[in-house]
C-alpha cells in the first residue's frame, strides 16, 4: 500500500513539472534557422592528375592498369577464379609490391628476445 501512494505522488509530481514546463517553454520558442545551401560541386583542379585506367583481359585473368602522367603505379589483377589483388609500386621505381583487399598494411613487429 505505501508503494502505491508514493508512486502515485510521483506520478501527480511529474504531471504537473510538465505541464508548467511546457507552458514556460513556449514563450520562447524562435524559428529554426535557414537551412545552408550545399556546396559547390567538387571538380578536379587538374585534369592530368586523373588516373588512367587501361583494362586488359587475358584468358585466365582481367589486369586493369592505373597510370598518372603516363607512369604506371597501380595494377589490379582479377583471377578468374580467385580473389583480386593489387600490385603497388610504393617508392616510383617500378619495383612492385603485392597488396590484397584484406591487408591493412601494420605489420606487427618482431625481435629476437632470446634464443636457446
Amino acid at each position: 500500500m505505501r508503494r502505491l501512494s508514493l508512486l502515485a505522488a510521483s506520478l501527480s509530481l511529474l504531471v504537473c513539472t510538465g505541464a508548467a514546463f511546457a507552458q514556460a517553454g513556449r514563450t520562447d520558442l524562435q524559428p529554426l534557422p535557414a537551412v545552408p545551401p550545399p556546396p559547390p560541386e567538387m571538380v578536379p583542379f587538374d585534369a592530368a592528375m586523373e588516373p588512367q585506367v587501361t583494362i586488359k583481359k587475358r584468358e585466365n585473368e582481367t589486369v586493369e592498369e592505373y597510370r598518372v602522367n603516363g607512369k604506371l603505379y597501380m595494377l589490379k589483377v582479377t583471377p578468374s577464379h580467385g580473389v583480386p589483388y593489387y600490385l603497388v609500386d610504393d617508392q616510383g621505381d617500378g619495383t612492385f609490391s603485392r597488396k590484397d583487399p584484406v591487408d591493412s598494411g601494420v605489420r606487427v613487429p618482431m625481435w629476437v628476445i632470446g634464443t636457446f
